[in-house]
């Protein structure tokens, strides 16, 4: 009889249900919100690692999280999107807006003037040697190079005594710009 009594009087109870499922969904928002954030204040692609330290959630979540902020993002048909490349997340603004990011980036102190001179030698002329970016630039330009490099907006292999500068595809995704095509008649 005993055995009986036990299976009708449940261990946890409806309401005690109730609560626990609360208690996830609240710690799941914030979770999300977490992950949200992140993003937003990033500004760059954060592979899940990092956001695993700075949210603290952990990995499955996390993935579950941006897979769900991403369709938020779609669809709301908004401003911001989440982007995903290569297991890596940002996000971004549309780009229907990608105008008003150009005339804020180019408005802003991020890169002095020397600095945006050198970025569009390599940018036009790319590939180009790093001693040939010296020659037109000056000394300074080895300190431009170095932050561009840093920051991943340029790529330099190693060719003979110097380095060949080529653009990154994070410098397209920085800018907001497309690739360059091929002019006719410029090699």
């Amino acid at each position: 009889m005993e055995e009986k009594k036990e299976i009708n009087n449940p261990l946890i109870t409806e309401s005690t249900a109730e609560e626990i499922e609360n208690v996830f969904e609240d710690k799941e928002r914030e979770s999300e919100k977490k992950v949200e954030a992140a993003l937003f204040i990033a500004g760059r692609f954060l592979e899940i690692q990092e956001l695993i330290m700075l949210t603290d959630v952990n990995p499955v979540m996390i993935k579950e999280i941006l897979h769900r902020l991403e369709k938020k993002y779609i669809k709301r048909h908004g401003v911001l999107r989440i982007i995903n490349r290569k297991n890596s997340w940002k996000m971004d603004i549309s780009e229907k807006y990608h105008y008003l990011i150009n005339k804020l980036a180019t408005g802003a102190a991020e890169f002095t003037k020397a600095e945006q001179e050198t970025l569009a030698i390599i940018a036009y002329k790319q590939p180009i040697k790093q001693s040939v970016v010296v020659r037109i630039r000056g000394n300074k330009s080895y300190d431009h190079i170095k932050k561009f490099r840093e920051l991943g907006l340029v790529i330099a292999k190693k060719i003979g005594r110097t380095n060949e500068l080529s653009l990154s595809e994070e410098f397209y995704e920085y800018f907001n710009v497309h690739h360059k095509t091929k002019i006719e008649g410029k090699d």
